[in-house]
């Protein structure tokens, strides 16, 4: 590129830098959220075991709502605080740092799953 068509485009602003940082981090997607399997696999497939298992009290637990006496949300509480030493192994898997965002984040996981499981329960 010569210096003037490099005056005509001008410093990249913030939007594009987001923009292009956004683009890239979509490739890696496996590694951001499911950490780098490459160089812990045995962690990882311990932490989707320990969903699965979480997600499998959660829907052997979730009973639909009457509508009348319960509403969803105060089952979906109560199912996922049956569930709630699988949830207590997966935070401990998931979060050897103990930072209390990431535990808010995965409660916070399992009780909208609960909520998903009491809506989709067979009446």
């Amino acid at each position: 590129m010569s210096d003037t068509s490099m005056k005509l485009l001008g410093p990249p602003t913030r939007a594009a830098m987001a923009i292009l940082a956004l683009s890239l981090g979509a490739c890696s997607r496996d590694y951001i959220f499911e950490g780098n399997e490459y160089s812990n696999p045995i962690k990882v497939n311990r932490i989707k075991d320990l969903y699965q298992a979480r997600d499998a009290c959660l829907a052997k637990n979730a009973v639909p709502s009457n509508g009348a006496d319960y509403d969803v949300a105060s089952i979906a509480k109560a199912v996922a605080l049956a569930c709630a030493p699988e949830t207590d192994r997966l935070i401990a898997a998931s979060n050897p740092d103990r930072d209390p965002r990431v535990a808010e984040a995965i409660r916070n996981d399992t009780d909208q799953r609960a909520a998903r499981y009491v809506m989709r329960a067979p009446r």
